[in-house]
């Protein structure tokens, strides 16, 4: 990597107004200058992937870098037998606040069989969920090591064991954002025409989160420029989070009129 310029440490999450603060209701993607720039790749055209006549390798790769950034988990476990695990997971979200639930899809191993991560949630019911920030990016990410079942990817995380309120598992002390989490369900995901076992889908149950006090703001929100969390893109790619801009939802009660009147310009053109 000694040709790609070093990591900015200096950089930090700073906060914009949105790409075009000036757009109206029904206003066409290309009237803006960043919008007639980004569809003038168009004529170009789309190539279409039939998923049932695609390589697998093929559509990893694509589902991986086109379906980003996306968030991810550290997950720690337990086996049976008391040896812990540490794995990184990037086909994972947040279905629900309440109850707060989370996702994380655990794929097969190179040789079919489940790994350690889905085998120590089904069996032990408890785990932790770890967000991963900057500053231990490489830390967490040599636990992504296709190490043989039972390893203990703590012995070479350098990161630091923290005791749990519920679950036996431990959280990571230097995440910011930990969640203690139970096994809610387990969904099998299996080819829909060979039947192949491909992944496990884990939908979590969180019970307690362990959140940084530094890190909430007076509004209960998590900092961004202080959180620093890490997303993965595809490839070895990960990203941090830059510049942010502010775009307020909009609500029916205050836009109504002015939807209403764009609609009217719209259908006199």
């Amino acid at each position: 990597m000694s040709d790609i310029p070093p990591f900015d440490a200096t950089a930090h999450t700073t906060y914009t107004q949105p790409p075009n603060p000036t757009w109206t209701y029904g206003q066409r993607v290309d009237t803006t200058p960043a919008g007639k720039a980004w569809v003038a790749g168009e004529p170009e055209g789309w190539k279409v992937y039939n998923t049932a006549e695609t390589d697998k390798m093929d559509l990893l790769m694509l589902m991986m870098s086109g379906i980003a950034p996306r968030p991810i988990a550290s997950v720690s476990t337990i086996n049976e037998q008391g040896v812990e695990n540490l794995s990184p997971f990037s086909w994972f979200n947040t279905v629900s606040s309440y109850p707060p639930i989370i996702s994380f899809a655990c794929n097969d191993s190179s040789s079919g069989r489940l790994k350690d991560t889905a085998v120590n949630v089904m069996n032990s019911q408890g785990f932790t969920v770890n967000i991963i920030s900057e500053p231990f990016i490489e830390n967490a990410n040599a636990t992504a090591i296709n190490a043989p079942p039972g390893f203990d990817e703590w012995s070479i995380s350098g990161l630091t064991k923290e005791k749990c309120v519920q679950v036996k598992a431990s959280r990571i002390k230097e995440s910011a954002f930990s969640m203690e989490c139970e096994l809610y369900k387990s969904i099998d995901i299996t080819h829909p025409v060979t039947g192949e076992h491909n992944s496990t889908l884990i939908l979590a149950h969180v019970k307690y989160i362990h959140v940084r006090k530094d890190m909430i703001t007076d509004r209960g929100f998590i900092d961004l420029t202080k959180f620093k969390p890490v997303a993965g893109m595809g490839d070895d790619a990960y990203a941090r989070v830059g510049d942010a801009y502010r775009l307020a939802w909009p609500t029916w009660a205050q836009e109504e009129a002015t939807i209403q009147d764009a609609l009217m310009t719209l259908a006199s053109r």
